[in-house]
């Protein structure tokens, strides 16, 4: 049989350049057959057909409109960051927003988003000669009008566009030469030259592009809100989030007042800092000192409680743990969480009972925390461990305690990151003492008014911690 000539040969490896190939909505991933679940991120009906272009000619030389430059004179007043007015989301950009930098803000549906961008938008538009262009796709804008009016938020330079079509976003901005702009959200905008619906791979990547190119091109900050997917991640294609200069995430429960905002990824500041917000009826406000909404204000002390202070990112948030022991009418007790790592617990439980001596196979055990907190970190361990065995007990902890430490299956203690910090928010709030780790903390780190008690195991913390052990408080380490 003949071999194909040579005019047939270029013809085929064009039709194989165009052959269709399928990509994963969620994740990015691509293959060259439908698979009806993702082979990366595992999801099912994610994957769908994606017609690649055929190879075009390469790219030439050209000369660039900006050549380069020492670095010495470059300018860095127009990358400096200008602030927001809401000072806990600077805290968590770096400063504020960069000219020309591209934010974008993940979160679940209804945890405040909207709301939060909404009050910065008009803060900035509400300054001489600043014009900040909201542009929505997923309200009309009565809906966004009416949301301005319950949060204070109506500002003449505050301009309101509802868009779905990513050319009329592109002409808005042409027309309006705004200083700031706020699309909500990336998923809904579309362009009308790629195939597809809204939030899918293409478009999603169109759309980003695109806002991002006018972006850098004004020196325009541009703040994109995003969804999320089930497990909480970005949805669509993670190049979305390699495109953007900062990433923050919105988390909050929808049961809890407080809202965090944290930065997974920022070019411009660093990614420990972590904003605390309250959502209220008239809006969302920053909380300096968020760790009042984590403590309850009862007049006297109630077994089963126990204050340990947590780390969201560098800031310290003291926060009350509560347990509750009851005798058990089951073969297998309950134990029942709220804010706590279930399987974390499961192991403190076994540990008390091995090394501490407290009984608890034919007890249920429920342990919550205040406010709806999370609780997650191995620092809590010894605070769940005292609440445990204090409600077992039925009697109460020394007043003014806070508790510092992992527990280990073997039943010691094991210091922890940021303990002096954590000390100087215990003392700032009015604690008098604190069970920490042997040797976690020197002389001259312990706070003034602040009676530090060592201990290296859990059956030593269990005496310090009881009220009849402990000595009247006095500011030096035992």
């Amino acid at each position: 049989m003949p071999s194909p000539s040579a005019s047939t040969r270029p013809a085929a490896r064009a039709g194989r350049a165009a052959r269709p190939g399928y990509t994963c909505l969620e994740c990015g991933w691509t293959a060259a057959k439908w698979a009806g679940r993702c082979g990366e991120c595992q999801a099912w009906g994610t994957v769908v057909e994606d017609a690649a272009s055929a190879a075009g000619p390469r790219t030439v030389v050209t000369t660039s409109r900006t050549p380069a430059r020492p670095i010495g004179d470059i300018d860095v007043e127009t990358a400096r960051a200008r602030p927001t007015g809401v000072d806990e989301l600077d805290r968590v950009l770096g400063g504020g927003l960069v000219p020309g930098a591209v934010v974008l803000m993940a979160g679940e549906p209804g945890v405040g988003k909207s709301t939060l961008l909404l009050d910065v938008a008009a803060r900035l538009a509400r300054a001489e000669g600043q014009r900040v262009l909201y542009v929505t796709g997923e309200e009309s804008a009565g809906q966004v009008r009416l949301r301005a009016e319950r949060i204070g938020a109506l500002a003449p330079g505050l301009l309101l566009a509802a868009e779905t079509d990513l050319g009329a976003v592109l002409g808005h901005i042409e027309a309006t030469s705004p200083t700031m702009l706020v699309v909500d959200s990336v998923q809904t905008i579309a362009s009308a030259q790629v195939e597809g619906a809204p939030g899918g791979v293409g478009q999603v990547r169109e759309v980003a592009a695109a806002l991002i190119a006018a972006a850098k091109e004004r020196d325009l900050p541009a703040v994109l809100v995003g969804h999320v997917t089930k497990d909480g991640s970005v949805a669509g294609p993670r190049t979305l989030e390699h495109l953007v200069d900062v990433v923050c995430q919105f988390e909050g429960d929808r049961h809890s007042r407080l809202r965090l905002v944290r930065a997974t990824k920022n070019r411009y500041g660093p990614t420990d800092e972590v904003g605390c917000f309250d959502l209220t009826e008239t809006g969302i406000v920053g909380l300096a000192d968020p760790s009042g909404l984590f403590l309850s204000h009862t007049l006297h002390h109630v077994p089963g409680t126990c204050v340990t202070v947590t780390l969201e990112g560098r800031r310290p948030l003291a926060t009350e743990l509560q347990a509750l022991v009851v005798p058990s009418q089951l073969s297998n007790p309950r134990r029942t969480t709220s804010g706590v790592d279930g399987s974390r617990l499961a192991m403190i439980l076994a540990v008390l009972q091995r090394r501490g001596g407290v009984p608890l196979a034919d007890k249920d055990v429920y342990v919550s925390t205040i406010g709806g907190a999370r609780v997650v970190e191995p620092a809590a361990d010894l605070a769940v461990a005292l609440a445990v065995a204090s409600g077992m007990e039925d009697a109460p902890l020394v007043d003014g305690l806070v508790a510092l430490g992992e527990v280990g299956l073997a039943g010691e203690i094991r210091p922890v990151v940021g303990l002096t910090q954590r000390l100087a928010e215990a003392r700032r709030l009015g604690f008098t003492r604190a069970v920490v780790p042997t040797g976690g903390v020197g002389r001259g780190q312990v706070p003034d008014g602040l009676e530090v008690l060592e201990a290296p195991d859990l059956g030593r913390a269990l005496v310090l911690a009881r009220a009849d052990r402990v000595r009247p408080p006095s500011p030096q380490v035992t």
